[in-house]
């Protein structure tokens, strides 16, 4: 099925850069579909856990990734709920060991391209907001408006640390940045889809910026590239 004629914003970034969050809200407002593309990644890392499959094994993980059971499902609060096998794991995927591991699996050739079909089978009307590290550099290369969103790693890992301290766990802000730092320099380093920003992807740099204010922004340039009308729904956030 054709599908060029579907809006599409793509939000490319490092972690803790805000596009997760930015981008399920920009979605809410458009009343557009959600691709969050590193939550496949993880619940494929998750996914390896549960079946004890090593992170290196790269032809068992490339199997297990042209079957994952997994679905991203709206909850009653709005809030995307995200089932591996028919089970909620939405929590359990957004832990720094799994995100660790969902970098390293990433990194597979065969593990990314098992996952390509997936996630371009996103693309629906009215419209989809693609988050991820390679939305419009390699997923939807072709995406009328892409965002590359970025801001210091220390930055990041301040929001990563307030993030679980407000969870009530205990954590040290130091391991936060360096894990940052690795992460960052595997994936953009990784030989299959490497993150970096597409030649014509907008950058944004969020590191003096609040969610509201890059929202805003987006929303802006959304505004100028596409025809749309703001949801219902969207007045409540």
């Amino acid at each position: 099925m054709n599908t060029e004629h579907v809006p599409l914003l793509a939000i490319d970034g490092p972690s803790g850069s805000g596009k997760g969050t930015v981008s399920q809200i920009i979605a809410r407002r458009l009343g557009w579909h959600y691709l969050d593309s590193g939550a496949l990644y993880r619940v494929l890392a998750l996914a390896a856990e549960n079946h004890t499959l090593a992170l290196d094994d790269a032809e068992s993980l490339e199997t297990l990734a042209e079957h994952l059971d997994v679905e991203f499902a709206l909850g009653k609060d709005g809030q995307t709920v995200i089932l591996l096998e028919g089970e909620p794991v939405t929590e359990q995927i957004r832990s720094e060991i799994v995100g660790n591991a969902a970098s390293i699996v990433a990194a597979l050739p065969g593990v990314r391209a098992a996952l390509l079909a997936r996630q371009r089978a996103f693309r629906e009307m009215p419209g989809l907001v693609a988050d991820g590290r390679d939305m419009g550099s390699t997923v939807f290369p072709d995406a009328p408006l892409k965002i590359f969103l970025t801001a210091s790693a220390e930055a990041r890992a301040e929001r990563r640390y307030k993030q679980l301290k407000e969870k009530g766990m205990s954590v040290n802000l130091a391991p936060l940045l360096e894990d940052i730092e690795r992460r960052d320099l595997r994936d953009s380093q990784r030989g299959a889809s490497p993150m970096i920003a597409a030649e014509d992807a907008i950058l944004l740099d969020t590191t003096e910026l609040d969610i509201e204010a890059v929202v805003a922004k987006i929303l802006e340039l959304c505004q100028q590239r596409f025809d749309y009308e703001e949801t219902p729904l969207s007045q409540d956030l």
